[in-house]
């Protein structure tokens, strides 16, 4: 009937017809991350912007893959005659594998897609590998650069080189177009702290004899 009174909404409705501040400023955020993630995206195709500098991303982005990290490091590590290279090799085997770990279940909990301006070339993906959130790279990046720095002694040259390396990496995959700017940040953050677990779970003779007695 016309006279009757409006029914009252329920409180959920109410709550998204009056959303919070702090919804509103996390939908700026994001709103603002996936414009800017678009517009630094100038190597995400061959007609972008810097299209001619895509496959230079394109190598420096297998330089941070897991694969030939993987790869590399199994072979040092079957080649070494030295106990305590071993260890540290070990100990990054086991780091690039936490990192594999932990981004694959990251990503398959958030499953957030990858930019829509991305072109799915990537270098040898798996089924997570769709999404979006961290960016597996950056997190490798951030964890390797880290290792290095620790546990080889380099000049201070190459020390500044590793760091580079692993801003470039990291940035690509937005020059790329591969990720978003906060997939790359969180993967950055994500890559950090895990190295702080690979230190307190460090691999040795003496907590692992069995590691030790297989290699």
């Amino acid at each position: 009937p016309g006279g009757a009174a409006a029914a009252p909404l329920p409180e959920e409705d109410c709550m998204k017809l009056n959303p919070s501040f702090v919804g509103i400023a996390l939908s700026s955020l994001l709103a603002i991350d996936l414009w800017a993630s678009k517009r630094l995206g100038v190597c995400a195709g061959e007609g972008s912007a810097w299209g001619s500098a895509r496959p230079l991303m394109k190598v420096i982005e297998v330089s941070g893959h897991g694969i030939p990290w993987l790869l590399g490091t199994f072979y040092g590590l079957c080649q070494s005659d030295s106990s305590a290279a071993r260890e540290v090799l070990l100990n990054l085997l086991f780091a690039l594998l936490l990192d594999l770990v932990m981004v694959a279940v990251v990503k398959g909990l958030v499953k957030r897609p990858r930019p829509t301006h991305n072109k799915m070339d990537m270098f040898v993906t798996i089924s997570v590998d769709k999404y979006s959130f961290p960016s597996g790279h950056a997190t490798r990046a951030a964890l390797v650069c880290r290792f290095v720095l620790r546990h080889l002694v380099l000049a201070v040259p190459l020390r500044v080189l590793v760091v580079l390396w692993a801003l470039i990496v990291s940035i690509s995959r937005v020059m790329l177009g591969r990720h978003n700017m906060t997939d790359v940040l969180f993967g950055l953050m994500l890559g950090y702290a895990l190295y702080s677990v690979v230190e307190h779970c460090w691999l040795s003779p003496l907590n692992a004899p069995a590691l030790f007695a297989f290699w």
